[in-house]
């Protein structure tokens, strides 16, 4: 008989799985979470206005399965995201998270994202305006640099202003983020990946959690950073071939390692009952797409989810049928 994995603690970022819009709401939490015991899930960003003005309390609903899980909150007025904070902390969130990363015109123009590393002391009073108002921890996703402000000097400063706020946890990705003339999905790409600077944060600040994020795409890759810092953060890599995830719980954590096919068996309960209160399957079959990436019978797995998925009447029998090309395959 297999031993059971160890209880995830709720203090290890040493895997998590990044925000990401339009993609890590919460059906694609379950699924990752089925993947994965430990990695540390966070939602879409979720604008504190939305959620303090707008009452929309329905962007915080999410299953108990996912803990942990972090609350990824965009904004820059300090009482506001304090309010937002607090609603998220008494939905059950295990951390709040602040967008200083999101370079898109959207964000920049309500003042939020990646161009408040032009304004740490801002970024500070809402930390610190947050942790006043939550028990759990309150941390920041930033970029290395934005515009030209791109010395490690300004980084440092970003740090250092951070750590007065009271942040015990920063999650860096390390590119830089071009304000003008980049696309978010450009900013993913064209500047350049600097691991070392983000290496040489930990080693200059050693008392804070450090975790990195961005083109890290291999098994290999994390232990390479985990040798340096105390987290990696994976995104399209995880998304796009989610088996990653069950292969790094194996690795790091001692789980043992599920077959795919399992996964989807053990997604059965959560499907159908998703079902039973109206959400369409094609809403949360678009996030398995990627569950076979590389393997025989792959893309007709894809196809037929893919065409049949939006279908009135689409249920759990569609997603056996799609299982019908790997079997072929095997």
């Amino acid at each position: 008989m297999t031993a059971p994995a160890p209880k995830p603690d709720a203090g290890d970022w040493r895997l998590s799985v990044a925000p990401m819009m339009d993609w890590t709401d919460r059906h694609c939490r379950f699924f990752h979470r089925l993947l994965s015991p430990h990695a540390r899930l966070y939602t879409e960003m979720v604008t504190s206005a939305a959620l303090v003005r707008g009452r929309q309390l329905r962007l915080l609903e999410h299953s108990h399965e996912e803990h942990p899980v972090a609350l990824q909150l965009g904004g820059s007025e300090p009482a506001e995201l304090a309010a937002a904070a607090r609603l998220g902390a008494a939905a059950g969130y295990d951390e709040i998270n602040l967008n200083v990363g999101c370079p898109s015109d959207r964000v920049q123009s309500g003042r939020f994202g990646a161009c408040l590393m032009y304004e740490p002391a801002l970024v500070a009073d809402c930390v610190k305006a947050m942790r006043d108002e939550v028990g759990v921890p309150v941390t920041v996703k930033c970029r290395i640099g934005v515009d030209e402000q791109d010395d490690y000097a300004d980084l440092q400063h970003f740090t250092e202003m951070m750590l007065e706020a009271g942040v015990e946890v920063l999650v860096v990705h390390a590119r830089k983020a071009w304000l003008q003339g980049l696309s978010p999905k450009e900013n993913r790409e064209i500047p350049p990946l600097d691991y070392p600077r983000v290496h040489r944060l930990k080693r200059e600040f050693p008392q804070l959690v450090v975790a990195i994020n961005g083109g890290i795409t291999t098994l290999e890759q994390v232990q390479a950073q985990l040798a340096e810092l105390d987290g990696v953060m994976l995104g399209r890599a995880a998304y796009h071939d989610p088996y990653l995830l069950a292969r790094l719980e194996h690795v790091l954590y001692g789980t043992p390692l599920p077959g795919r096919e399992d996964v989807l068996l053990r997604l059965r309960p959560y499907v159908e009952a998703e079902l039973k209160r109206g959400t369409a399957l094609k809403h949360i079959t678009r996030h398995l797409l990627g569950l076979y990436q590389g393997e025989p019978g792959a893309r007709g797995f894809r196809r037929v989810l893919s065409e049949g998925a939006h279908l009135p009447g689409a249920g759990w029998g569609l997603i056996e049928q799609a299982l019908a090309p790997l079997t072929a395959a095997a």
